[in-house]
């Protein structure tokens, strides 16, 4: 499987390319189909999994759905609760990388 197969925009799949992302992992493989549904998840997986792209990827790409249908609306659109302002950190740099070319904006706290 490629990030292609997972029906991922043009802007996702370039940022992809631009970090080297080749395959999607499993967690990736399972979960972004789902999220981009607009189906609950719960996942589990080792660090170093792609966690993070799996639950990134989905949520850039509504938000980049709704920005390109016309929603301006300058409500919360997605909210990421983290145990730790490291990993908040972390999270935050991994969304600006996937959503470099969506025209997206971001507020970490």
């Amino acid at each position: 499987m490629k990030f292609t197969d997972l029906k991922l925009v043009a802007p996702l799949l370039k940022a992809l390319q631009q970090e080297q992302y080749t395959l999607p992992t499993p967690i990736q493989q399972q979960a972004i189909p789902a999220v981009l549904t607009n189906k609950d998840l719960l996942a589990c997986a080792q660090t170093g999994t792609g966690k993070t792209a799996a639950f990134a990827l989905p949520i850039l790409q509504l938000l980049y759905n709704n920005k390109i249908a016309g929603d301006t609306s300058k409500h919360t659109k997605a909210l990421i609760l983290t145990p730790t302002r490291e990993l908040a950190i972390q999270i935050e740099e991994s969304f600006k990388s996937y959503g470099a070319y969506t025209g997206l904006t971001s507020l970490a706290i």
